[in-house]
């Protein structure tokens, strides 16, 4: 029998590419956007969005422009833009051409013109409210304005005059003229553009009409040629719009495909959430290692590798679901094990003094990641006095506990197995000071002891320096913060979602800790230096612990 490679199956975006390549539609060409709104900072959701459209359009040999859908001048900042820029870039994306919507706002302008001199776009004076009452339901038709059969000499001048300033904001504004009885709801006499006296971050004061979204978006694709316009799957009944503008305008037909966003348990994606949290100090900003944003992420140490590989997993879908935040740290914890130096440091510490030992101390060998022969060794000072983790020494253990206890030997990691003899306590019974004796001939790698022991304990130097350890777990107690719409989303944070330790002692090491490196802290998960760290105060984040412990908690 002939055995041949599995066949790799594709998602529907590739097999409608390949098609359109194959038709030589476009002449073959695969040219992508990503369109960001530059109002917030970008989650891990639109980290799907960007793998997709740049993705596609490497495998294909096609391009991807960055595209900034700028057309809220309320709502949008430049800080915002830079933001996005990073982000992308810290993913290991470029795009072929950066652009602004409002790069276009003249084109759109002209393009609303040509549809009202065509009687396809009217200027209605109705307030928001009144266009509301009149589009009418799902299921019964809506009401046609009594501004609609408007001439097209009094649209164009009223439409002039509308951006010229001469008309207060929520006055007047312009709408397609299409079908008030259309089953779709977004094909009922639209509006493509509003009054809005705000300065814009690029543009300043020259305009005060802006356009919709709907109308901004597709013809922003035509103009630059875009052959295959990805967008989430909100935008479905959006797509007829989106093809009539181009259709009466006739202009370049880009396409609109959709496929399913990335819905993730314990977190919002919610952009006007996020920024409840931030401004409501729920978190200390957008980049909070608690946040789901990109830039949250990469404060907590997530290598942008790991979120790449998390979006390729999850694959590219035409439904809805949510998918696990486990998922995520997995892939997290699989980047980080091949390239993480391991370190040791003691959460809870307590002086442990080797009664034995002699002389003034001496340096062991440690491996700095046993995945990975070339990150070689360090050397760890070693002497009379150690401080190892309070948990890890008990006068009266139950069944089962193997570390250190009287009558129980255990090695120290690196260096000799060790054994009880004595403890000191403070007034209150406080255990302060531990008292054990060691074995010269347990050396690790030179252990000609024959002593059997079941556990290696970490254990920091008396040189060991302090440090914030930051403990981080996730915002929210519950999977889908936003089930209830009876309960505010923020009933529902963790009130433990970040811990802080101040105890902590490290290896010396540290002191010199990279930022932008991870490091695996010994039994307790994987960290990195935060940008609030100064010479005179280190600051650590935990990115992700060892195992998954919520999957213990989720089985209770």
């Amino acid at each position: 029998m002939e055995i041949t490679e599995p066949i790799e199956s594709k998602n529907f975006l590739q097999e409608i590419i390949e098609n359109d390549i194959a038709e030589g539609k476009h002449d073959g060409r695969v040219l992508t956007r990503f369109p960001p709104e530059p109002n917030g900072y970008l989650h891990i959701g639109h980290a799907k969005s960007i793998c997709i459209n740049f993705g596609l359009a490497k495998q294909y040999n096609g391009q991807t422009n960055l595209r900034f859908d700028d057309t809220n001048p309320v709502t949008e900042d430049t800080e915002y833009v830079e933001s996005i820029k990073e982000d992308i870039k810290w993913l290991g994306f470029d795009w072929a051409n950066e652009y602004y919507a409002s790069d276009y706002f003249d084109t759109l302008y002209d393009y609303a013109t040509q549809l009202i001199g065509k009687g396809l776009a009217y200027v209605d004076d109705l307030t928001a409210e009144q266009i509301a009452e009149l589009k009418g339901t799902p299921t019964e038709p809506g009401k046609n304005s009594p501004h609609r059969d408007r001439s097209v000499e009094e649209n164009l001048d009223l439409f002039r005059r509308m951006k010229d300033g001469e008309f207060p904001e929520g006055s007047k504004v312009l709408r397609a003229k299409i079908d008030m009885a259309s089953p779709n709801m977004h094909m009922r006499d639209p509006l493509l553009y509003r009054i809005k006296y705000a300065h814009h971050h690029r543009t300043g004061d020259k305009w005060c009409i802006y356009p919709m979204y709907d109308f901004a978006h597709g013809q922003s694709d035509s103009i630059e040629t875009i052959t295959h316009s990805i967008c989430t799957l909100e935008f479905i009944p959006h797509r007829p719009l989106y093809d009539w503008c181009i259709e009466k305008l006739e202009i370049f037909p880009s396409r609109q495909y959709e496929f399913a966003r990335l819905n993730m348990n314990y977190t919002v994606m919610s952009k006007r959430k996020l920024l409840q949290l931030v401004n409501e100090n729920h978190v200390s900003g957008w980049d909070d290692p608690r946040m789901p944003t990109l830039s949250g992420m990469r404060r907590r140490g997530y290598p942008p590798k790991s979120i790449v590989e998390f979006c390729d997993k999850i694959g590219v879908a035409k439904r809805e679901n949510i998918i696990d935040i486990g998922l995520l740290e997995f892939c997290v914890r699989e980047d980080l094990n091949k390239t993480a130096t391991r370190v040791m440091v003691v959460m809870d510490p307590v002086k442990l003094v080797i009664t034995n030992y002699e002389g003034t101390g001496e340096h062991l060998s440690a491996e700095n990641n046993p995945e990975d022969q070339s990150a070689g060794h360090r050397n760890i000072s070693f002497g009379k006095v150690i401080y190892i983790e309070r948990e890890d020494f008990m006068l009266d253990p139950p069944k089962g506990y193997f570390r250190l206890s009287p009558g129980n030997k255990v090695r120290l990691k690196y260096a000799y197995i060790i054994e009880y003899e004595n403890h000191i306590t403070d007034s209150e019974g406080r255990i302060t000071e531990i008292h054990v004796k060691y074995y010269p001939d347990s050396k690790s790698g030179e252990d000609t002891s024959s002593i059997k022991v079941k556990t290696a304990l970490h254990w920091v130097p008396e040189s060991a320096i302090n440090a914030e350890i930051r403990l981080y777990d996730r915002l929210f107690v519950v999977e889908n913060p936003n089930s209830d719409k009876d309960t505010d989303f923020k009933e529902f944070i963790n009130k433990d979602s970040m811990v802080v330790n101040t105890r902590a002692m490290l290896e010396p090491i540290l002191k010199d800790a990279d930022f932008g490196k991870s490091y695996q802290f010994f039994r307790l998960g994987y960290f990195c230096l935060d940008k609030d760290s100064s010479s005179e105060k280190l600051v650590f984040n935990k990115t992700v612990g060892l195992k998954d412990s919520w999957a213990k908690i989720l089985q209770k």
